[in-house]
């Protein structure tokens, strides 16, 4: 199945394999958040034991440095493309006010980015990613 739009979560390639996998859920959760829509069905074993829904299209999973976060970032700003965001800092604290609170505190140039999530027009999310290789 062919989506119209695509999602796409870009993670620095150089973090610890936890750190990585914390990334991906909360950016993952970040996109839920913003496009519920995108969220399918409840699913349902053949014993009939139900399970919570899932984002209903593929997430893409991108590794990329330092300056290819930044990079992907400035071209998501420039096709008005909201990201959500996940940096070092975030490692640190232990709630989602301290999250935004770190975040808050530095200029989007001087992020210290570990990961970013992009749900978009799949044309656009392709040019947000031009570059980059699939996490290995």
């Amino acid at each position: 199945m062919q989506f119209d739009t695509k999602i796409a979560i870009v993670i620095r390639s150089d973090l610890q394999a936890w750190q990585k996998l914390n990334v991906a859920a909360f950016l993952a959760g970040g996109i839920a958040a913003a496009f519920p829509h995108c969220i399918g069905e409840p699913y349902e074993d053949g014993s009939g034991t139900r399970y919570h829904a899932l984002i209903g299209q593929p997430i893409l999973i991108y590794g990329a440095d330092q300056a290819a976060l930044t990079r992907a970032l400035d071209r998501a700003i420039s096709r008005d493309v909201k990201a959500a965001v996940y940096t070092e800092e975030m490692f640190k604290t232990t709630h989602d006010a301290a999250n935004r609170e770190v975040v808050k505190a530095v200029a989007r140039t001087s992020l210290n980015l570990v990961g970013l999530a992009f749900r978009a027009d799949r044309k656009v999310i392709d040019k947000v990613v031009d570059g980059l290789k699939f996490h290995s």
